[in-house]
């Protein structure tokens, strides 16, 4: 199954919100969803669930015109969607009934998902009695229960604790094993980089970066080391490099003791390498960058205008 997106255009009081959003993930996927606070995610997320209608654009499902009412969809939104002052299994049996399971059903559901996510105790409780996280572990069986073949999680790891955290990711991990399309939107990077083969960035409600992560990990880590001096202070190579190697590279961040430098045109690393060695300077650290999605997100996403 293969999910696209495809040129969606939105516009709320006839401001432009979304300017032509296009992307696609394929079953046993998980694709992340990234931007800053205000940059679409969650209107592009209610436009694919059918909250809200787009302008312009289409979204298709195996080629074909993509309606969620008829797909077995698993949301989990990242404001609380359930109502606080019902019983757990109340509402939650409820929900799946709508969504076409039986009573039984249902209750063998709820049950099964109640005690893989730690919180049957709370089966008979009013959600409103329950902690932050266990809350969202409620709302999260209740994106499961149907069997879901698409799961859309907005902020997943919201208010859960590391261990609670660490139930989720099995869970997760499990979904893509199973074949399930993933959705993934977090700005907890680390969870997307386990997770997500594929990313895409918005921004202003642009997409300004997309594609394989481990690709684009690559790709930002071409012509760069990291460099650590051991026989001249931080302050000392630093100057060493503007000075005397501002023909070979330049330097792109500085993290403590280490150097990120980028090299210039087509210079070589085993160049650079020879050249600091005649000069006397003993390398405590030389090897490739390996960028961070943390990295990538902000030289992407990092700007104010």
């Amino acid at each position: 199954m293969k999910l696209e997106v495809k040129n969606i255009h939105k516009s709320f009081q006839g401001k432009e919100v979304l300017h032509g959003i296009s992307f696609s993930v394929s079953s046993g996927k998980a694709l992340g969803l990234l931007g800053r606070n205000g940059a679409g995610k969650s209107t592009t997320i209610r436009i694919l669930m059918d909250v809200f209608k787009a302008n312009s654009g289409e979204i298709l499902i195996n080629g074909k015109p993509f309606y969620a009412n008829q797909h077995n969809i698993g949301y989990l939104p990242e404001e609380r969607g359930l109502y606080p002052k019902k019983k757990v299994s109340e509402q939650l049996i409820y929900l799946a009934q709508l969504r076409g399971l039986s009573y039984s059903q249902a209750k063998e559901s709820l049950r099964y998902w109640l005690k893989r996510l730690g919180v049957s105790e709370y089966e008979n409780r009013l959600l409103e009695t329950l902690s932050k996280g266990n809350q969202q572990k409620v709302q999260l069986a209740q994106t499961l229960m149907c069997n879901p073949d698409i799961v859309i999680l907005d902020e997943p790891f919201s208010g859960l604790d590391p261990v609670n955290s660490s139930i989720l990711q099995e869970v997760v991990q499990e979904c893509i094993k199973e074949g399930k399309l993933v959705i993934f939107s977090s700005h907890q990077m680390s969870y997307v980089e386990e997770f997500c083969e594929d990313i895409v960035i918005l921004h202003h409600g642009d997409v300004v970066l997309q594609g394989n992560l481990k690709q684009i990990k690559k790709e930002y880590g071409e012509n760069r080391i990291v460099l650590a001096c051991g026989n001249l202070t931080p302050s000392q190579f630093e100057q060493k490099l503007l000075d005397d190697y501002s023909d070979l590279l330049k330097i792109y961040k500085k993290l403590n003791d280490k150097f990120i430098v980028e090299l210039s045109g087509q210079t070589q690393k085993n160049e650079m390498l020879s050249r600091m060695i005649h000069d006397g300077i003993e390398l405590d650290q030389f090897r490739i960058y390996e960028a961070s999605l943390t990295d990538i997100f902000v030289s992407k996403a990092g700007d104010e205008e």
